[in-house]
């Protein structure tokens, strides 16, 4: 993989909303508070999982590592966005572009296959009460965990390197905040439509697939719940449920609109704005969307708060 080839320079400009002073202080404020609030919420919820006996199960096995990859995710890009928006210097050297890419790619492609893992997780615990403690061993949750990481990260591999072998031609103003897939492939001198079917094939995998298989899960869950005589158990299975079909709603909504059309299609601001809401605000509205809308996890929060000030007396 040839990388750097003999038209990449030795850094990229990233644009952002330079074009839009008046914007940045704004952006600014609200990219910090909602990289604060992203981590916060999953070290909140990643600290109560682990330490809450009660929560070591299936189901806040796969939130945890759903908190740890947010958590790494907006960090990928979030730091380095707030330091080129404050500075009038936005670069970031060839090296970090490609790690950002490849880190980005591969967390991103990984949420996807975790977040259809854990609609399989909510079809077993619904539709198949009885074998749920069967199907979803130790070890059968540890080898999903494993294939949604390798493949993320084969993924990113990939798509990275038929993006970064594109020639540029010296050209080295990203028109973005980070270094992402179809704005780097906008840099390029040469024909792009080869790769960005390749790009197309890979994207339909890793988006389509995964939200098609959330969406089957989902339509047996609802016959199933439908047939729920308690009206409890009814809104407790909804409910759990419905929090994850709103992080689906809004993460792959947001990718498959980025991902699966042409690049030269995408609005140049618009684009900007979907990649901050899926790569920054999402991860954010995680915790929250899980936190608030379970019971478990508000009684697990209060039980480590009493312990805690318990310790502290």
């Amino acid at each position: 993989m040839n990388w750097a080839n003999e038209s990449s320079p030795k850094e990229f400009v990233l644009l952002g909303f330079s074009d839009k002073p008046w914007l940045q202080k704004s952006l600014f404020i609200l990219l910090l508070i909602s990289y604060t609030t992203t981590i916060f919420g999953n070290v909140s919820i990643m600290m109560v999982c682990i330490l809450d006996p009660k929560l070591h199960t299936p189901m806040y096995f796969f939130l945890t590592n759903l908190s740890i990859l947010d958590l790494c995710y907006t960090t990928s890009t979030v730091p380095h966005i707030l330091t080129n928006i404050s500075h009038n210097k936005k670069t970031i050297s060839y090296a970090g572009c490609v790690a950002q890419l490849i880190i980005f790619l591969a967390l991103g492609a990984t949420e996807c296959l975790l977040l259809a893992v854990m609609s399989f997780d909510r079809y077993v615990a619904i539709c198949r009460p009885l074998h749920y403690v069967v199907i979803m061993n130790p070890w059968f949750c540890l080898r999903m965990i494993a294939f949604s990481w390798f493949t993320g990260f084969s993924n990113s591999v990939l798509q990275s390197s038929l993006t970064l072998n594109m020639p540029r031609c010296g050209h080295q103003e990203v028109d973005h905040f980070f270094c992402e897939v179809p704005a780097l492939l906008k840099l390029s001198c040469a024909d792009t439509k080869p790769i960005v079917a390749e790009l197309f094939f890979f994207s339909v995998l890793i988006l389509l697939i995964p939200v098609t298989l959330i969406l089957i899960s989902y339509g047996f869950i609802a016959q199933a719940v439908l047939r729920i005589k308690s009206a409890e158990g009814r809104r407790k299975a909804f409910g759990t449920c419905g929090s994850h079909m709103v992080v689906v709603s809004l993460f792959f909504g947001t990718g498959i609109y980025m991902y699966l059309q042409p690049p030269s299609s995408t609005s140049k601001d618009w684009g900007k704005i979907v990649s901050l809401f899926y790569g920054i605000f999402t991860p954010m509205l995680n915790p929250l969307i899980y936190s608030l809308r379970n019971k478990d996890m508000k009684e697990a929060f209060k039980r480590l708060m009493l312990l805690t000030f318990y310790y502290k007396k």
